[in-house]
């Protein structure tokens, strides 16, 4: 028989750390058919709000790739991919499901079939798109991290994370954005979407800098964790 799980600190934060990923990818990849526009110096910005989770995803890879090495962070790459399909299948059984008879009266007040379809039957799409391109720029992200980490050492933190950032996010969001909005927006308004969603992604990384080195001191301080060796990578 084999003996319990033992529920140590480094185990309890990687399987927060991990439900936070998987939470944050899932939520952002529902919302994203939402689209936000904003004139900035008289350019006319929009994005989707699916970035509103995106620092959430940021730190949390960053933290999983210096804590747990890179096949940690591949494992929960696959587990949020698995999730995503999962997903997809949740939401294409519920679109099968009969509405009951009442839900179509006129002046019913709760969740609509028009309205069911128009949200859920569009996530679809919008998930199928975010799965691919999570799935292809996930793992240049974490390639890059261990790269560059394999190659300084523990130094310049702010390099490899903000680095492999820089170069996956470019792939990830001309891929999520092509494949979501392809058929329905225009060429140019695709390129504007990719061109605002990728300066905003490069200029949260950036920013978020600060916290990438909190978090990690409080990980590494306050619960007494170890960071990664590169050769466990």
């Amino acid at each position: 028989m084999l003996p319990p799980v033992k529920l140590d600190a480094r185990l309890k934060l990687f399987v927060f750390l991990a439900g936070l990923f998987v939470t944050s990818l899932i939520v952002g990849d529902l919302i994203g058919g939402k689209l936000y526009q904003k004139e900035v110096a008289g350019l006319v910005l929009t994005i989707s709000v699916g970035m509103i989770p995106f620092p959430v995803v940021f730190l949390l890879t960053d933290l999983i790739n210096e804590f747990y090495g890179a096949r940690a962070a591949r494992y929960v790459t696959l587990v949020g991919f698995a999730m995503a399909l999962f997903t997809i299948g949740v939401l294409q059984l519920a679109a099968v499901v009969p509405w009951a008879p009442f839900a179509r009266e006129p002046g019913y007040e709760g969740m609509t079939p028009a309205a069911f379809e128009n949200v859920f039957s569009n996530s679809q799409w919008m998930l199928f798109a975010s799965t691919v391109a999570y799935l292809v720029a996930q793992l240049i992200d974490i390639a890059v991290f261990h790269a560059v980490k394999r190659r300084l050492g523990g130094r310049f933190l702010w390099l490899r994370a903000t680095g492999s950032t820089v170069i996956s996010q470019l792939i990830d969001t001309c891929v999520i954005l092509f494949i979501a909005f392809g058929k329905t927006l225009p060429l140019s308004q695709i390129a504007s979407l990719i061109g605002t969603s990728y300066v905003f992604k490069v200029t949260v990384a950036v920013a978020l800098t600060p916290l990438i080195y909190a978090g990690h001191a409080l990980v590494e301080r306050g619960l007494g964790l170890e960071p990664a060796r590169p050769a466990d990578s």
